[in-house]
């Protein structure tokens, strides 16, 4: 079985193709994200995408926003009213023909990941902030850590280290803003280990991290896409 793994992003949607191990098949395309991110500008590119990318059967797709039962709820950095409710596994199997599974995209890294083993969590760093919990290998859906209150000003913790926040106030300041995030949350969720993934995951000092905590690469939102079919 053939996967076509599409991940989603505020600023680009990649895709590529998975054998049924899991391997690659073609090497990840990467288109910037339509504006305005509305459902059809989004779907007309993984169209595009899946015709470019060759022969699949099926599709996973990772979505930067609560996800239940193949529907997006949320999208706060895509067009966020049109996604309320929106079905978008529907939507993609009827362009494309075939099944569809739609996951919260940090959701989808940490199942490239973990080791299945107590409690583990994954962060992803790139327009927003993703968040993923999973128990003994078993993800826990939509944990949106990133809206939840952090500090001062009524700031939350996306505020604190998203992608603009981090262009603004430089790679060492933000590199310090997520160790002072990691030290809050450890003693609050008592994880076995920590990932770290997203776009701005190449900008982490890892030698400041502590011993339970892996950086992984970005590619881990693709290569997750073949276990929503496990």
């Amino acid at each position: 079985m053939r996967t076509l793994c599409i991940d989603i992003g505020g600023t680009g949607i990649k895709g590529t193709i998975l054998d049924g191990q899991g391997t690659p098949m073609a090497d990840p395309m990467r288109v910037p994200t339509p504006q305005p991110a509305s459902p059809d500008p989004i779907l007309d590119v993984i169209e595009e995408m899946a015709r470019a990318l060759g022969e699949f059967d099926r599709v996973s797709i990772g979505f930067p926003g609560v996800v239940m039962d193949n529907v997006t709820k949320t999208a706060p950095h895509l067009d966020n009213e049109k996604w309320k409710g929106y079905p978008l596994a529907e939507a993609v199997e009827r362009r494309l023909a075939k099944p569809v599974r739609v996951a919260n995209d940090a959701g989808i890294q940490g199942l490239a990941v973990v080791e299945g083993r107590g409690l583990e969590m994954v962060l992803t760093f790139g327009t927003g902030l993703g968040c993923a919990l999973y128990i003994d290998g078993h993800y826990v859906p939509n944990l949106e850590l990133g809206h939840h209150p952090y500090g001062k000003r009524d700031l939350k913790y996306e505020d604190r280290v998203f992608d603009a926040e981090c262009k603004r106030i430089g790679p060492k300041r933000w590199n310090k803003r997520v160790r002072q995030m990691i030290a809050q949350l450890e003693p609050i969720f008592n994880y076995r280990k920590l990932y770290l993934g997203g776009g701005n995951a190449r900008l982490l000092d890892v030698s400041r991290l502590p011993e339970n905590v892996v950086v992984v690469d970005n590619v881990a939102g693709l290569l997750g896409g073949i276990k929503l079919w496990a």
